[in-house]
């Protein structure tokens, strides 16, 4: 019997980076030791909103989700004895993205690479950032050029480059059903390609170059078969449109081409052990099906929602995948799910819907238009607060949280302080320090940059005409100009953008029926309204620092605003300053901070501090995100009235929580009102 030819397995990836260059390099050659056969950078929360470790923003935030890279000497030392020629290397990477493909093209150059053969993959999809992850910088129109001037220069400089990875894996963290998913995914692609086949850079013979180096992220749900029914309908949606809207004839050219990390959203913080056969199911709804497989997998680890994975977890997570690549059978065959008839029924009504729904968008004039009126934002808070409303009556079920909550002690979790890696505070005043000398010696042996004002100018002057970006980013590359500063150029040419937050629209998930929870929190909200004198009480929903996952704040707002409360809530990267003057200007009764990338420790015993010393002590301070139970003690002990993490899913109770704390902090007898 001769022996089937086996498939390739799919490049195996972990997103990594934190702390330093030196520490992120260190992992990356550890993990590629180790069979990894991929890079996946992960960046810090100022890199990829184009700032400098010392802005006052990024405090707090310097190397914590991911690897500060503040100019060439940072990215040199990032991959440091790694071949740039040899590796595939993902960069998740949005409004900078233009920035760190320079600075990686540059390094790559001073390793004597050829970079018409670089691969890998910038993600560069600015969209999805105004709807989910929030780190966006320029406003829509900007940031489209931005995209479509890397496009046209990767196409005829790094021609093996994905210059963009339409994402829609944010969107499912979001809310997003699997018909938004693909609806607005499809949707970011036909503005970003209707940009590229307009804007005259790229001729209409090379669209076919163009359609064949983009790719997409993907998120994969527990929900495994109709995450695999979405692949095959993502598939059959974009041969569909590439043929019918651009001419691609070159059927390779249509082919749908896409990464996955499996969904971090549904990780949970209790019996964070049940994670693995989430993680594996997850993984196999995007590799079981051979006309619908990845091309690229990474996988969280078990302990995501508790903080940082050490290298033994995410040492664990590259395990899964090559016992399911070189241990199973999977590869060995053909399409399993070819003629099913339950397969092909869903994946047709994923395809209808979905294109239904890219019309409705294009009828409201594309992508662009829909983030603008603040549609495509108010759909996400909507989708997200239905599920959650789903997740808090029990209709939908999650183990150890809402359902099966007994367990035994876990062995993994039973010291907490080392079942997660934590980054040194010390880091950043060491990484700000080297910024800094960077910025006084750039010019001085043995880099000898030139000065990076003329380069700085030429950055502006291409942003005010219609010279394509690349060149001129590029050229500040060389001449050792920072993150901030190359940002910093654009921002004052282009301007800021502040997205729509999607709250005030956003409908009613939970009905207030009497007798229900929330019908009890309304009437606490009443009573204690009237018990200190005011029409309504108020609530200002803040998120500090640079961290952009504003899911869980806007689930709380709305739900705050159904309860009764009038919510003030400005959206994402506000200083605890900015914060606190609010604050006293709303003349609210409590103040929430929102905070998942790990920044509470300094950020929130700042608003603390700036709230005494404005003699405001009598409003309770509220913490919310990814805080270890050791922080939480210690942010308890600097005054914070409460602290929530994601094992908190009742997001009802935690309104009358808040409730309580408001009541507590103006001495008013504690409410008993039956739920």
């Amino acid at each position: 019997m001769t022996e089937r030819q086996k498939d390739r397995p799919w490049l195996m990836r972990t997103y990594a980076g934190h702390s330093t260059a030196e520490a992120s390099n260190e992992l990356y050659r550890r993990n590629l030791a180790k069979g990894q056969t991929g890079l996946s950078v992960a960046f810090d929360l100022p890199t990829q909103t184009g700032y400098d470790s010392d802005h006052v923003l990024a405090r707090g935030e310097v190397g914590r989700v991911g690897v500060p890279v503040a100019h060439l000497g940072d990215m040199r030392r990032l991959f440091q004895d790694i071949p740039l020629e040899q590796m595939n290397t993902s960069m998740t990477i949005n409004a900078t993205a233009m920035w760190l493909l320079a600075l990686y093209q540059v390094v790559a150059e001073e390793q004597g690479a050829d970079v018409a053969r670089l691969q890998g993959t910038t993600q560069n999809d600015i969209v999805k950032e105004y709807l989910s992850r929030g780190t966006h910088v320029f406003p829509p129109g900007p940031s489209l050029r931005l995209t479509t001037d890397m496009i046209a220069y990767t196409v005829s400089h790094l021609p093996k480059w994905n210059p963009i990875n339409i994402c829609s894996y944010h969107l499912q963290e979001a809310g997003a059903t699997p018909v938004q998913e693909i609806a607005y995914a499809m949707s970011t692609a036909i503005a970003v390609l209707d940009a590229v086949r307009d804007g005259g850079q790229v001729p209409q013979e090379r669209m076919g170059d163009v359609v064949g180096r983009i790719s997409f992220f993907v998120n994969a749900g527990v929900r495994f078969v109709e995450e695999m029914c979405k692949m095959r309908a993502f598939g059959r949606i974009w041969d569909r449109i590439t043929r019918e809207r651009y001419g691609i004839e070159d059927p390779r050219h249509r082919r749908f081409r896409y990464g996955v990390q499996v969904n971090s959203l549904g990780l949970t913080e209790a019996q964070p052990e049940n994670n693995v056969q989430r993680i594996v199911l997850e993984m196999l709804a995007v590799t079981l099906s051979k006309d619908a497989r990845a091309r690229a997998v990474q996988l969280p680890a078990w302990n995501e929602a508790l903080g940082l994975p050490r290298p033994w977890d995410q040492q664990w997570s590259l395990r899964i995948q090559q016992v399911l690549a070189y241990e199973s059978d999977l590869l060995e065959y053909d399409d399993i799910f070819e003629g099913s008839k339950v397969i092909e029924a869903k994946v047709e009504q994923l395809v209808e819907d979905s294109l239904a729904e890219i019309d409705r968008i294009q009828e409201m004039g594309g992508a662009m238009a829909a983030v603008e009126s603040g549609y495509l934002k108010s759909q996400l808070v909507s989708s997200h607060a239905e599920r959650r409303a789903r997740i808090e009556s029990g209709e939908e079920r999650i183990i150890g949280v809402n359902a099966f909550e007994g367990t035994e002690p876990n062995p993994l979790t039973a010291d907490l302080d080392t079942a997660i890696q934590t980054v040194d505070p010390a880091v950043e005043a060491r990484v700000v320090g080297a910024l800094r000398h960077w910025r006084d010696t750039r010019y001085q042996p043995p880099f000898n940059h030139p000065r990076p004002c003329k380069a700085l100018e030429k950055l502006k002057e291409a942003a005010r005409g219609t010279d394509n970006l690349m060149e001129a980013t590029l050229e500040c590359a060389r001449a050792g100009v920072t993150t901030g500063e190359w940002a910093g150029a654009l921002r004052e040419v282009f301007g800021e953008f502040r997205a729509p937050t999607g709250v005030s629209s956003a409908p009613v998930a939970v009905a207030a029926e009497e007798g229900s929870a929330l019908s009890g929190v309304r009437r606490k909200v009443e009573l204690t309204a009237k018990d200190l004198g005011v029409g309504k009480l108020r609530f200002l929903v803040g998120k500090p620092g640079l961290d952009g996952h504003s899911n869980g704040a806007e689930q709380i707002a709305v739900r705050a605003r159904d309860a009764g409360f009038e919510v003030v809530y400005q959206g994402i990267r506000l200083t605890p300053e900015q914060i606190v003057d609010a604050a006293l200007a709303e003349d609210v009764h409590a103040v929430g901070l929102s905070i998942l990338s790990g920044s509470h420790a300094q950020l929130v015993p700042d608003v603390l501090e700036r709230l005494r010393v404005a003699g405001a002590t009598d409003i309770p301070v509220i913490a919310g995100g990814i805080i270890p139970s050791g922080d939480a003690e210690e942010l308890r002990a600097a005054g914070v009235a409460a602290v929530f993490t994601p094992k908190d899913f009742d997001i009802t109770g935690i309104i009358g929580r808040i409730v309580d704390e408001i009541r507590n902090a103006n001495k008013l007898d504690p409410l008993e009102v039956p739920a």
